[in-house]
């Protein structure tokens, strides 16, 4: 279901989904305006009614009236289930990453918060379960979504060993990259039932199947079950902090959990062996204990995860155990 609202009468109207985005004309004055999705509509308003909360409390306390108690409660009141994990302009705002840098301030850590890292499209899709796993073309990475070793510049999909539920899913996974230009072409094969992508060659792109996918998934997938559980949160991802004036250091996925617990994961879709000593030492500077400092490691077994993090002071998981951990936390 759409919606359209005319700026000049108010007159407030629902509308198909096929016509979103397009200009027509009001029914009660004639005026044109937009077509917008409801829930982009209802999410626009939630915003105005919270900014309008915050500025409100800030008039009272430059009055004397407020304290520091009432407006963090008032940005309190913002229900987590309101908020839009595909809407990146909440995520990428300085407000959604106020509370980590006050969590790295405490420690005497300055960090350098990228914005930008949360703010991207396709954010959810780009780890899904259904991933697919080509198989028969030399030099296929299974830790990329889509084989996107160095060098391979495309893939076959076979479906013929699939189910029919898996397969259209693939190819519905497949359709949407091909929409939003993460492939320049998506060549069904009815003959051989498969299916032939070429990646684009933009550096972006290829960074994101040779690896990136994995830290949108795994942020995702934090975020998803924050909101499932009704937990506050704040995240970061490639985040900058500097323990000395020498040493950045640059966290994957960082999390906050209502302001108190602190989750820091590390993603390896390749090698990930010689930088364990180093992230032993980041863990003892940061002050986590074993179980919040995550090493997601790309198709590791279950019981390779166990041994590694029985032998070491940090949590081994896949992407597949990683919602399993986060129970264990929150």
């Amino acid at each position: 279901m759409a919606i359209s609202r005319c700026n000049k009468c108010a007159y407030l109207q629902e509308q198909s989904d096929g016509q979103i985005g397009e200009s027509i004309a009001c029914l009660q004055c004639g005026s044109p305006t937009i077509v917008y999705p409801t829930l982009f509509f209802v999410g626009k308003l939630l915003e105005k009614c919270f900014a309008a909360q915050r500025e409100l409390i800030g008039l009272k306390k430059a009055n004397g009236a407020a304290t520091q108690q009432q407006v963090a409660e008032a940005e309190k009141t913002r229900p987590v289930e309101a908020i839009d994990l595909a809407n990146t302009d909440q995520l990428s705002s300085t407000e959604q990453h106020r509370p980590i840098a006050e969590w790295f301030g405490r420690k005497q850590i300055p960090v350098e918060v990228n914005s930008h890292a949360v703010d991207d499209g396709l954010l959810r899709r780009s780890g899904d379960d259904h991933r697919p796993e080509p198989s028969g073309s030399e030099g296929y990475d299974r830790s990329s979504p889509l084989g996107a070793a160095e060098g391979i510049l495309s893939t076959v999909i076979p479906l013929d060993q699939k189910f029919v539920e898996e397969a259209r899913t693939i190819i519905t996974f497949c359709q949407q990259l091909y929409e939003y230009s993460f492939v320049g072409k998506y060549l069904p094969n009815r003959e051989k039932n498969s299916v032939r992508l070429v990646l684009q060659t933009a550096p972006a792109i290829r960074q994101f199947f040779a690896g990136e996918w994995l830290e949108w998934f795994v942020m995702m997938t934090c975020l998803g079950y924050c909101q499932e559980r009704g937990k506050r949160f704040s995240c970061a991802r490639q985040l900058i902090i500097m323990l000395s004036d020498h040493d950045r250091c640059e966290l994957d996925v960082f999390m906050l959990i209502d302001g108190q617990l602190p989750i820091c994961i590390e993603c390896k879709s390749g090698e990930y062996r010689q930088d364990i000593d180093k992230y032993l030492g980041l863990r003892k500077r940061l002050g986590l204990s074993g179980n919040r400092f995550v090493l997601c490691i790309a198709g590791l077994s279950d019981e390779h995860a166990r041994g590694l993090s029985a032998m070491y002071d940090l949590t081994f998981v896949s992407e597949r155990g990683l919602l399993s951990h986060l129970g264990t936390l929150f």
